[in-house]
């Protein structure tokens, strides 16, 4: 049984008797943070979505990806169980889709709790010779452009806003900062 080309890529396995069997993989889009994203538009049988999950899995391991998001539409319900016995977990739902979460690596899992409301910092850090501190993105919308800013995040769940601002700026750059004051607040 084959499934429609918009949800399976195709890669090999190596199997014990140095046969190679052809495993699907599911289509995934590159997300601007490291990791991916599954639109599962298709139906598609448990027995056929298990290993292919993993054998994803496994690629994107090995592509040094973070995050995996899955998007399963309620006609899909019945992945909701074999995603979630793979290590997955619900992110949110909507009326008409699920979307499941994944951690790939040995890590601390940074990905996002559900917006209810997302609150992000920037922060102007000026030394003691009146420069200021700017940053190149690794990740993120400025990734790989010609642009410096201030160090930038988003403030987790319970944080306070101004010890948020050290975290960033310390995990952005290495440095130790002091706060003093919110400047401005949107």
């Amino acid at each position: 049984m084959s499934s429609p080309p918009t949800s399976v890529l195709k890669g090999q396995t190596a199997l014990p008797s140095d046969k190679v069997q052809q495993i699907g993989l599911l289509n995934a889009v590159n997300d601007k943070y490291g990791g991916v994203v599954v639109d599962m538009k298709e139906p598609m049988d448990s027995h056929i979505y298990v290993p292919l999950l993993r054998a994803s899995i496994s690629q994107w391991r090995q592509q040094g990806k973070k995050g995996v998001w899955i998007k399963l539409p309620i006609e899909q319900a019945n992945l909701v169980e074999p995603t979630v016995k793979e290590g997955f977990r619900y992110h949110h739902a909507e009326s008409n889709y699920l979307m499941l979460v994944y951690w790939i690596p040995d890590s601390p899992d940074t990905l996002p709790a559900n917006a209810s409301h997302i609150v992000g910092i920037g922060a102007f850090v000026m030394n003691n010779k009146r420069e200021v501190l700017v940053v190149k993105e690794k990740h993120g919308y400025f990734k790989g452009k010609d642009a410096w800013k201030f160090p930038t995040g988003v403030v987790n769940q319970g944080e306070d806003i101004c010890a948020a601002a050290i975290r960033e700026v310390k995990e952005e750059t290495g440095i130790d900062t002091e706060f003093m004051e919110i400047l401005a607040f949107k």
